[in-house]
């Protein structure tokens, strides 16, 4: 899980840095037809790597490519126009998200100490985003909180499809179909808002491409060792890769109160996954 979900930090700083130039269906597009190139080669060196492509649970299988297709357009469009850290602020809801999809559509009430350290998590992502929410933020665009939260929307309907999803593994079955989708989507769309790229960004919207599905497999199989409520409060790790990428790439130091946020977002976590395994 927190592989995951550093990795889908990766992704969100390198989309991020291709949103300066390109399109989110042109990104979209290669990414989706890197995956599957990247399965069909494996399968071709390896025949049945990954396990069978058929499914006993198609509905949830194409419920679940439709939401991770959402959750990856939303998030580009949302980070293309908020600073890393701010968009975090609306991702962070999405444990409460997940807690209430897991009772609600898996019978998996949490234990109370899981709401109380997901409520402790989330005031961590307050305190370290006050200062700038006080002051009126960077000017970014409504716009862009609402992408945020339709992506995080997305994300936390993922988590509760991959637990349905536990009983049936494979990773084939995980990368294909969402990819299909996302390609019979983005196609038309890409080919119609292509912009040349430079060989390096060529090769940054590749490696979107392995990023997302090691992500993917990732958080697939944290779901068959795990509960949702019991996994959520990890999606506050993404507060560190957050502050970092910032940091790193587009000089953003944190403050005082955004690494003070961060260690009480780290606490909550550790926490939470104590009280949900008693």
């Amino acid at each position: 899980m927190l592989a995951g979900i550093g990795l889908f930090g990766l992704l969100d700083a390198n989309s991020k840095l291709l949103s300066a130039e390109y399109g989110v269906w042109q990104v979209q597009l290669v990414r989706f037809a890197t995956i599957l190139s990247g399965v069909a080669l494996l399968r071709a060196v390896r025949p049945g790597w990954g396990g069978p492509l058929s499914t006993r649970f198609p509905r949830l299988q194409a419920a679940r490519a439709v939401v991770m297709l959402g959750s990856a357009t939303f998030f580009f469009l949302a980070f293309s126009r908020l600073p890393l850290a701010e968009g975090y602020l609306v991702f962070f809801t999405s444990p409460f998200i997940v807690l209430v999809f897991s009772a609600l559509f898996l019978r998996e009430p949490p234990p109370a100490a899981a709401w109380v350290w997901c409520g402790v998590g989330f005031a961590g992502v307050a305190v370290g985003l006050a200062p700038s929410l006080l002051s009126g933020g960077t000017g970014a665009p409504l716009m862009g909180y609402v992408f945020a939260l339709c992506g995080t929307l997305c994300y936390s309907a993922v988590f509760v499809l991959n637990r349905s999803l536990r009983h049936e593994g494979g990773i084939a079955r995980v990368l294909v179909w969402p990819a299909l989708l996302g390609l019979a989507v983005m196609l038309p769309l890409g080919l119609a808002d292509w912009r040349a790229p430079s060989a390096f960004a060529l090769g940054q919207m590749v490696v979107n491409g392995f990023i997302v599905a090691a992500a993917t497999v990732c958080l697939a199989e944290a779901f068959r060792h795990a509960a949702a409520s019991r996994l959520a409060p990890f999606g506050y790790s993404g507060l560190v890769w957050s502050l970092a990428f910032d940091l790193g790439i587009w000089g953003h130091a944190p403050g005082g109160a955004m690494l003070a946020g961060a260690a009480v977002v780290i606490f909550a976590c550790v926490m939470s996954e104590r009280a949900a395994r008693r």
